[in-house]
């Protein structure tokens, strides 16, 4: 039997009208951020906004979703890909880590190509705190096309 783990999805409040379906997708083909679920089962027991600039419902949601189970929370791909990316992902992050002692994954899905070329011209992530953010969700140019 495979070992379960239940997670939490924060989007960013821009896409707060978001289906979720690439989060789905990648959740349930254990790519881009899920990949590191390949050999386990996964269960979603909450999915939110942050509540808006400055992310009001950072301080509230995690306890929900930890009350319904969940250990891990991901930070959708979108608070990294949006333009700009989130200026608060660091704070809320360990935010999260310290109040709540629940491990925070930021991605959810592979970041889309379209986005990758625009933010590689930009500039956006050059910084090695940056690097580090996007490698879960950076996969190959195949799969982020796949995104697109």
């Amino acid at each position: 039997m495979k070992d379960k783990v239940k997670i939490g999805i924060i989007i960013c409040d821009r896409y707060r009208t978001c289906a979720g379906g690439k989060c789905l997708r990648s959740l349930h083909n254990r790519e881009g951020a899920f990949s590191i679920y390949k050999d386990k089962e996964v269960e979603l027991v909450g999915f939110t906004t942050c509540g808006g600039c400055p992310g009001g419902n950072i301080e509230y949601a995690p306890e929900e979703m930890k009350k319904n189970g969940a250990t891990t929370i991901h930070f959708a791909t979108g608070m990294v890909v949006g333009y700009p990316p989130c200026p608060y992902i660091s704070y809320f992050q360990k935010f999260i880590e310290e109040k709540y002692k629940m491990k925070v994954v930021i991605g959810t899905h592979p970041i889309p190509q379209k986005y990758y070329t625009v933010h590689k011209k930009l500039g956006t992530w050059d910084t090695p705190e940056w690097q580090e953010m996007i490698k879960p969700t950076l996969t190959n140019e195949k799969t982020r096309l796949s995104y697109d």
